[in-house]
């Protein structure tokens, strides 16, 4: 009897999951302006998800810029409808604000639900063929620029805790316009390195990497992306356990990637519905054969491991990030 009590109300659940998204449009929020790869993966996901949502709602994608994706993400969190009628894709910086930016970073994100994540987005350092880099040693033995646009960018951060943990002769070179500008800079030996989504990269500088012109020397993320498995971590680089965890706290979010969320008080069988769409949307061959006409990188994750490693950022000991703060602050 309590079985079978069980499977009805189970059932019911599901229909009521159905009945709720046939008459309810799904929105993904974005903290960017259109054109830009939140965009790309959200519109890729709009076209996709709600063949696999129960009741097939449309599927809209909603841009609010401001502060670096924290304007749509505080939104998100606080205001935003939480019937499950609103998933986000914001940056994997969102836990780090949190951490270091509390004024700003007005959110719990061990409280809000990834469903998964598209793909990681490893940090590629990039030399240039001909210039004063082109290996791993090149970065530790010679004095080299490193062009970045701001201080809050990954372009400057990544090279500036590894300065501070490597004691290289790193001179960073900021206020370029964006990763188009510093990778121009790059070719012209304006700079000698650039670090730069490995995601953007490989499509918008395709013909400088396949040709040798662009060369990955060094990657960041808590592992080794599939199309660059000889490049090394940058915590591959020291042997001290202290500086290998500041490493590992600051390149962690590159496992988050570019994934989807949920915020906190979504119904738990609208998010288990939500979730179970994402996992078969990334093994659907259409939604593949998209992204691939789209040169959109896949390397899926599932929600349960995103949120893991979401959940050891914002559980990071205070110390490592206060050294990680104090290397930002250093330049």
């Amino acid at each position: 009897m309590a079985v079978s009590t069980l499977l009805l109300s189970n059932s019911a659940k599901a229909d009521q999951t159905e009945d709720f998204y046939k008459s309810q449009d799904l929105t993904i929020l974005i903290g960017h302006p259109p054109g830009g790869s939140y965009d790309i993966y959200a519109e890729l996901a709009a076209r996709h998800l709600k063949d696999f949502i129960p009741g097939h709602p449309n599927v809209i994608v909603q841009s609010m810029p401001g502060g670096g994706g924290s304007k749509a993400t505080a939104y998100f969190y606080n205001r935003a409808p939480q019937d499950g009628s609103y998933i986000g894709l914001f940056p994997e910086t969102i836990v780090y604000v949190q951490l270091m930016d509390p004024v700003q970073g007005k959110w719990d994100v061990t409280k809000m639900h990834y469903l998964g994540s598209f793909a990681p987005v490893n940090t590629a350092f990039l030399g240039h063929k001909g210039g004063a880099v082109s290996t791993v040693d090149d970065l530790k033995t010679k004095s080299i620029s490193v062009g970045c646009s701001g201080r809050t960018s990954q372009s400057y951060q990544y090279p500036a805790v590894l300065k501070a943990e490597t004691g290289w002769k790193l001179k960073l070179i900021c206020g370029y316009e964006g990763s188009s500008a510093y990778t121009l800079a790059l070719l012209r030996n304006e700079v000698d390195v650039i670090s730069k989504a490995w995601n953007s990269s490989r499509a918008e500088d395709r013909d400088a990497l396949a040709d040798g012109s662009l060369i990955p020397i060094l990657q960041g993320g808590l592992k080794r992306v599939g199309e660059l498995p000889q490049v090394p971590l940058m915590q591959e680089m020291v042997s001290d356990p202290k500086a290998k965890q500041v490493l590992e706290f600051i390149s962690g979010g590159a496992a988050i990637g570019r994934a989807l969320i949920a915020p906190p008080r979504t119904p738990p069988e609208r998010l288990a519905a939500l979730s179970a769409a994402f996992d078969a949307m990334v093994k659907d061959p259409g939604f593949k054969a998209d992204a691939d006409k789209s040169v959109i990188y896949l390397e899926p994750t599932s929600g349960k491991d995103v949120q893991a490693v979401s959940d050891a950022i914002a559980h990071t000991p205070k110390d490592v990030v206060a050294t990680a703060q104090k290397a930002f602050e250093a330049e």
